[in-house]
């Protein structure tokens, strides 16, 4: 079982100075994470910044909350968490969702399936994201995905893996 821990999402960002200025206040004031939402709205990026956020700070935890699983191939977020949780010294907190705002959908072209199908596309990806963090070489043919043979370097320090 995983303690309790206490953490902030924070939605918006001025600069850089900004951004590392509230990263270390959060740890300052005993936070334990900082996560940052996955919308394609004027939010920042979450991965960029959850990485810059752990360079700002000693201790923190960073992370996404939650990366939306149908806007990234899941070999390609396996590679990104496992290089941002080796840059972190393994502070590096992965959340995925399935994807939950038509509008986002509609604005990059891509067909907003139905709440179960999202959900069975999710669940593919992150049997698909584990196994790369584990360090197997990953075959996986399901209905949404296919992965033929592939592994992923350098590994996440965090074991078995950063998925919070």
């Amino acid at each position: 079982m995983r303690p309790f821990r206490f953490g902030v999402s924070v939605r918006q960002v001025q600069s850089r100075g900004d951004w590392r200025e509230k990263a270390r206040k959060i740890e300052a004031l005993g936070y334990d994470s900082l996560t940052v939402a996955d919308h394609l709205t004027d939010l920042i990026a979450p991965i960029p910044a959850a990485l810059s956020a752990a360079e700002a700070t000693v201790h923190l935890r960073v992370g996404t909350n939650v990366l939306n699983n149908d806007l990234r191939h899941p070999v390609l977020v396996a590679r990104e968490a496992a290089a941002v949780d080796l840059l972190t010294d393994g502070r590096f907190q992965l959340g995925l969702g399935a994807g939950s705002i038509r509008s986002e959908y509609e604005q990059i072209g891509i067909r907003f399936d139905r709440g179960a199908v999202r959900v069975q596309r999710l669940t593919e990806a992150v049997t698909i994201i584990k196994g790369l963090l584990r360090g197997e070489r990953v075959t996986f043919a399901g209905q949404h995905y296919r992965v033929t043979g592939h592994t992923i370097a350098p590994l996440p320090v965090q074991k078995p893996n950063p998925l919070s």
